[in-house]
């Protein structure tokens, strides 16, 4: 609770600040290319998921080191979807649904995924198969929000690598690859 009102702190302040900001050309042209969705430079799909790099990366509430740190992720490969992009930083989005910016740099185009995060909490396992099948032996089971570096997907399932336990995992249950996207390693 308390990292959502801070988060609602960081939020009004931008707010406040972009609205007493003079308006100018400056101004003007800030705005439309933060406004911008396409990828600017990178020529990559937007959304698209990426993980994050480091254990400490700071998640800002604009596009800059001028700008508030809004939230502090301490977990490195943490999958992160990218929603826009403004320069060298990008808008991320992660697990929980919780938005910032982040500098490039502190990224990687290596592929995670978190297993079923909306369920964590829960005393639930996911079982993690030896082949992409319902029908497939087991070959270890995972709590929710594990995360785990994907190998590959064919749309419907994911091999995923849990800390060296190697499976397949259904694309469903896997937070860090879209449905039906494919992913080669």
């Amino acid at each position: 609770m308390k990292g959502r009102l801070l988060r609602c702190s960081a939020a009004a302040a931008f707010l406040a600040f972009a609205l007493l900001a003079p308006e100018g050309p400056a101004s003007a042209q800030t705005t439309s290319a933060l406004e911008q969705t396409t990828p600017r430079g990178t020529g990559l799909p937007l959304p698209r998921f990426v993980s994050l790099k480091s254990g400490r990366v700071n998640s800002r509430i604009g596009p800059g080191l001028n700008y508030p740190v809004d939230w502090m992720y301490l977990k490195a490969g943490m999958p992160m979807e990218i929603i826009q992009e403004f320069d060298n930083w990008r808008r991320v989005r992660d697990a929980d649904g919780a938005e910032g910016w982040i500098n490039q740099s502190l990224l990687s185009g290596r592929r995670t995924g978190i297993v079923t995060p909306w369920q964590r909490g829960k005393e639930t396992l996911i079982s993690v198969l030896g082949e992409p099948s319902r029908e497939a032996r087991v070959v270890a089971q995972v709590e929710p929000g594990v995360i785990g570096t994907i190998k590959t997907c064919n749309g419907e399932w994911c091999e995923v690598n849990f800390a060296g336990h190697e499976g397949w995992v259904s694309q469903a249950l896997l937070w860090g690859a879209y449905p039906g996207e494919t992913v080669k390693d």
